[in-house]
Order: C-alpha cells, then sequence, then structure tokens
C-alpha cells in the first residue's frame, strides 16, 4: 500500500518550510534520520599540557569532545562532555584512583563552547594514566554510546634526566572497548619511535578494526588513508610510526547493531589514546 499525505501533513510542512515541494522535504528530512542513525556519535579524548613534568608541579588535564567530520577523524572539537554520564580519574603509579571530575572547570561561555580542564598535582615519580568513560542513552538515534579515553604523562625528580624505565602502560583497565599501549607512549617517544596498541573489546583483541591516527592539524584522505591508519591483526594490534613532534589521536569504533536494551535498539563503541610525541625524546635527548 502506498501512503499519501494528507491535506493536514501537507498544510504542517508547508507552514514550517514555505512552498517546497513536500516530498523533497520528506526525503530531505529521511535522509537526515537515516544519516544520523548509520553515523558513530561524538567521540571524546583527554589530553595534557605536557607528557612529562617535575614532581610537585601541576599538569593540566583537558576532557574534550568532537571528532565528528571527516568521519570521525579530524581532532577537532564540538560541544563539551555531559559530566552525569561520564568519569574522568587519574591513575597513579601504584595503582591509586584520583577523581577529577569535582576539580573539573568550563572553558566556555556557553553550554556548547570550549572543554572541560582540571589541575593535577603529583609528588611521586613515574608514569600516570588520565582515564575517561561515557556511557548514554541517545535518546534520538536511539542509541547507546560507549565511549573511553586515555591520556599518559610521567612525573619526574628532574626534567633534564628523564627516567626511561616507567612500567604500568599496558595494564588493561577493563573498560568495555579501549585502546592499551604496548610500549610507552611517553620515555621513550619522539619522531621515528613506533606507537604500538592492542585493541581490546570487553577484554579480548578486536581484529580487523580500523584504527586512526590523527595528527592534530592534518586532514586524512577518504575512505581508508594508508598513512595515518592501520587495520588491527587477528591479535588486535596495529603500530604507527610519527614522522614529526604533535598530538597525535589514536582512535576506533565498533558497533554492535543487536545489543539492545531499554530505550535503545544498538549500541556504538569509541575508544581513544591521545599521545603528545615531543619532537626531542625527554629521556634520550634524540
Amino acid at each position: 500500500m502506498i501512503r499519501r499525505d494528507s491535506a493536514e501533513e501537507r498544510l504542517l510542512l508547508s507552514y514550517f518550510f514555505g512552498n517546497r515541494n513536500v516530498k523533497t522535504v520528506f526525503l530531505t528530512l529521511t535522509a537526515g534520520i537515516l544519516l544520523t542513525s548509520a553515523a558513530p556519535a561524538h567521540d571524546t579524548w583527554v589530553q595534557t599540557n605536557t607528557n612529562v613534568v617535575r614532581a610537585g608541579d601541576a599538569v593540566h588535564i583537558d576532557l574534550m569532545l568532537g571528532n565528528h567530520g571527516n568521519e570521525h577523524r579530524d581532532f577537532k572539537l564540538a560541544n563539551k562532555v555531559e559530566l552525569p554520564s561520564s568519569t574522568l580519574a587519574v591513575v597513579a603509579p601504584d595503582g591509586k584512583h584520583y577523581d577529577l571530575k569535582d576539580r573539573l572547570t568550563d572553558t566556555g561561555y556557553t553550554p556548547a563552547e570550549g572543554y572541560w580542564t582540571a589541575r593535577f598535582t603529583a609528588t611521586e615519580p613515574g608514569l600516570y594514566l588520565a582515564a575517561h568513560t561515557y556511557e548514554k542513552v541517545m535518546s534520538y538515534a536511539p542509541v547507546r554510546a560507549v565511549r573511553s579515553a586515555k591520556a599518559f604523562f610521567v612525573v619526574s625528580k628532574s626534567l633534564d634526566k628523564v627516567r626511561q624505565g616507567n612500567p604500568g602502560f599496558d595494564r588493561p583497565l577493563g573498560h568495555a572497548f579501549e585502546l592499551v599501549p604496548e610500549v610507552n607512549p611517553v620515555t621513550p617517544m619522539g619522531p621515528g619511535t613506533p606507537l604500538k596498541v592492542r585493541l581490546l573489546y570487553r577484554g579480548k583483541p578486536l581484529a580487523g578494526a580500523r584504527l586512526s591516527f590523527v595528527p592534530r592539524g592534518e586532514t586524512l584522505a577518504a575512505g581508508f588513508d594508508k598513512t595515518y591508519e592501520r587495520q588491527t591483526d587477528s591479535q588486535g594490534r596495529a603500530s604507527f610510526t610519527p614522522t614529526a613532534g604533535n598530538y597525535y589521536l589514536a582512535v576506533a569504533h565498533h558497533v554492535e547493531p543487536k545489543e539492545s536494551g531499554p530505550g535503545y535498539g544498538s549500541t556504538k563503541y569509541s575508544a581513544t589514546l591521545t599521545v603528545l610525541v615531543p619532537q626531542v625524546c625527554p629521556c634520550c635527548g634524540e
């Protein structure tokens, strides 16, 4: 049976859209809804103002939302993270967690501008991890969005002599979807040093997933960018070698179309890892 527009529907559409063809408006709206439901939600990421800080000094940790354009590969801000659905904590070398949500301040003038930031001071040397999670049912889709984000930094007694051995980078946090470094993303790190990661879905390696390593300021090629993108192997592993100092956003997505629940029909996962690659390695000076 072919459904025909009623007089009331035509009158309503004409009121909102003027004299434009009703069929054109309907098709446009339908396409927009389909594209919205097919596209992944915005991604979140965490980044620090430095990757090495002197013991007793402060590091600034930013919680950001965006990466919506160019198939979620553009490293650009878009709106702010909703805090009620989020967690943000720092994991110290001894495994202790420090909750940062109550320290967050808003950098934007309006709710849709800027990002969240917090100040954290550590006195014990070692490798620290800033970790974020987000989970919410997006009623407009309707889908459930599950996100994780990580960034590492090292606390050192001296900035002139930074210790190279800083363990703990390869410990999974147990997120539903997460990126786990297989080499230290801080020491040693610089241009020419491979960044090796493993993608885990519910604690197990996820093979055949696209993993993007987006440098800030770069626009990735349409489709699959062979320079900045990799596909995970059978063990969920992928490797990328940066050629210049910059912030790099490693990002992966996964969709479970049949994973449904109250208020949602599918689940979309995203995981990010932000790595600040210095032009000169902080521990070896190369």
